[in-house]
């Protein structure tokens, strides 16, 4: 054969092959998208365009001389988190007063609430005649709806018709004067209470569910070790419910850290000092200064300050269960 034959043989017609057809799309594959776009829609109007912008609200000088035609509100870039930072302006010392009760209210809550949820959880993990009673006697709180709750507790904590002081001081006879509970110093430890209340029952059902997921077995066995109880709930219970309670209390931090409701209902329009929760600082910064590009830079900093506590427990929590 010649050279030229073969370059001939060589040429385009003898190239690879040509790659198969596509496939015909099978019918409904527009389904799964279909069902999916409802969601995706709500969650960029609810969440994604009004995240937006109220971040490029903080960027404004929104003030009540702009709150009619806000988009002419002249851009002052980052004075408003200048000027919330400060902790020097009232401003900036008000924003962190309010930071620090709220990280001491979020601690409080939190430890306490899931201290009574895992209590619960272990005293009711046996079989006994009754458990089915008190485990919708303690997840009533939690079914309860929330303004209905708080506006009880609200009516408990009055001074002089309140049932709390009505058992301490009439009841047990307590000395001294009673106290106001929605004001003063008091105040704090009365949202505290009430959002324990709200609380413990959350943690109580996420670790009760947790609990049927470790077999008996493994306390039948370690019972016949010698284990006692209280090196059971450390050596077993514990490390079994590292994964439960690892998204618990990260959930329970962010909902307490935001907690809106519950201090506004209980104490109406204007908190006092000791309850100042820094989601109701940020809602009367916005409201009652009419200043809402500034309140815009506090919630943007909340944001910020709960992606990286939030990023920093999960990436502390993933090392160490990659160690166990």
């Amino acid at each position: 054969m010649s050279a030229t034959t073969a370059t001939k043989k060589s040429g385009p017609s003898a190239g690879p092959p040509k790659g198969k057809p596509r496939k015909p799309r099978r019918a409904g594959w527009w389904l799964p998208y279909a069902l999916l776009a409802p969601a995706i829609i709500f969650e960029v109007v609810i969440h994604v365009i009004p995240m937006a912008t109220g971040i490029w609200m903080s960027f404004l000088k929104l003030t009540k001389m702009f709150i009619s035609n806000w988009g002419n509100a002249p851009v002052i870039g980052l004075k408003n988190y200048a000027v919330a930072l400060d902790f020097n302006s009232a401003v900036g010392a008000g924003l962190l007063k309010s930071f620090l009760i709220t990280v001491a209210f979020t601690i409080l809550v939190v430890g306490i609430s899931w201290g009574f949820g895992m209590a619960a959880a272990v005293a009711l993990q046996k079989s006994f005649f009754g458990r089915g009673f008190f485990r919708t006697l303690f997840l009533i709180p939690y079914a309860l709806p929330m303004y209905a709750g708080v506006i009880a507790w609200k009516f408990m904590l009055q001074k002089d018709t309140g049932a709390l002081n009505h058992l301490l001081y009439d009841n047990l006879g307590l000395p001294g004067d009673k106290p106001f509970w929605l004001i003063g110093d008091n105040a704090f430890w009365a949202v505290v209470i009430v959002a324990i209340w709200r609380l413990w029952p959350f943690a109580f059902l996420m670790l009760m569910a947790g609990l049927q997921s470790i077999p008996n077995d493994v306390y039948e066995a370690s019972a016949v070790d010698g284990a006692k109880p209280l090196r059971q709930w450390s050596a077993i219970t514990l490390p079994m419910l590292r994964p439960v309670n690892m998204v618990l209390l990260l959930v329970m931090f962010l909902w307490t850290f935001n907690d809106f409701n519950t201090p506004f209902v209980l104490f109406g329009g204007s908190q006092p000092p000791a309850g100042d929760l820094i989601s109701f600082h940020i809602y009367n910064a916005s409201f009652l200064t009419w200043n809402f590009g500034s309140g815009a830079a506090m919630s943007v900093l909340l944001l910020l300050f709960l992606l990286l506590v939030s990023g920093v427990y999960l990436l502390v929590m993933n090392r160490r269960s990659k160690r166990a």
